[in-house]
C-alpha cells in the first residue's frame, strides 16, 4: 500500500506537511504560553520528523512512478 504512487502522493504532498503545519502551531503556542523546552521539542523534532518524512514520501512516489513506465 506505501508503494502506490497515489498513497504516496497524499502523504507527500498533503498529510504530512499540514501535519509539520499544525505541529509547528502548537510548539509556537507552548513556547509562548511558557512551556518553552517543550516547545522547542515539539519544534525541532515533531515538526521537522514530518517535514523529513513529507520529503521520503515524494522521493519514494517518484521512484515508484519511475519503476511501472506504462501505468498512469
Amino acid at each position: 500500500m506505501l508503494r502506490k504512487p497515489e498513497t504516496l502522493f497524499v502523504l507527500g504532498y498533503m498529510l504530512l506537511p499540514l501535519l509539520a503545519l499544525l505541529s509547528a502551531i502548537v510548539g509556537l503556542t507552548m513556547i509562548l504560553g511558557g512551556n518553552k523546552i517543550a516547545g522547542i521539542i515539539v519544534l525541532v523534532v515533531v515538526t521537522q520528523m514530518f517535514a523529513f518524512g513529507a520529503f521520503f514520501a515524494l522521493r519514494a512516489r517518484k521512484s515508484a512512478l519511475l519503476e511501472e513506465p506504462d501505468r498512469q
